[in-house]
């Protein structure tokens, strides 16, 4: 579940200087272990209120949707940037969003086990690994700039995945998380196919 959490992460930073990348990711990092941790402890009362899942499949739907159709500005050197993300605004964004994954990520920890070990021991380990991931998808998106648009699309699919899980309605993980990789994969082998092409037509 972590690397769908590390994509939010990545593209909500993206528009950051580097240095404050970084910084946002750390603080975001933080914030998910304390969420997650207070999350395991109050896990029996999660079910209760669970529209916290909706609220933040909504902001990921607002999230996408205002970067995919909305204007943007544009700097005299031709840089699009988002219109008001500073970074302490982006940094509230980010733990806006953990509150939301950790309530969505100790929910379906529970059902796999309730030992508090268990959940405590697969969260550190999945914010790490969130880490690490989120800052792959930084890369490749620099490298590769159509994945920012792929990005905002599989957001999307995580906002509506989110919500509907709030109502009972789960989509398989493996189904989940191979339209993510299908999805995420096509666009960097059509980018790569369309850079490979490009010399031949001039």
């Amino acid at each position: 579940m972590s690397a769908d959490n590390a994509l939010v992460l990545a593209v909500m930073v993206k528009h950051l200087p580097k240095d404050q990348q970084k910084k946002a990711l750390f603080y975001g990092i933080i914030g998910a272990y304390i969420f997650r941790f207070v999350a395991i402890g109050v896990g029996t009362f999660l079910v209760q209120i669970a529209w916290i899942k909706v609220l933040g499949g909504v902001y990921l739907l607002w999230i996408a949707i205002s970067n995919l159709f909305l204007k943007k500005e544009e700097s005299d050197d031709g840089e699009v940037k988002n219109k008001g993300m500073s970074f302490w605004r982006t940094v509230i964004a980010v733990e806006v969003m953990d509150i939301a994954f950790s309530v969505d990520s100790v929910l379906a920890a529970f059902g796999v086990s309730e030992k508090v070990w268990v959940l405590f021991l697969g969260g550190i380990l999945g914010v790490l690994m969130m880490r690490g991931v989120a800052q792959i998808f930084l890369k490749l998106i620099d490298k590769i700039p159509e994945l920012e648009k792929t990005a905002f699309i599989l957001i999307i699919i995580i906002g509506l995945k989110m919500i509907a899980g709030a109502f009972g309605f789960e989509l398989h993980p493996v189904l989940f998380f191979s339209t993510l990789i299908v999805i995420f994969g096509g666009t960097i082998v059509l980018s790569l196919m369309r850079k490979k092409d490009k010399p031949d037509s001039v």
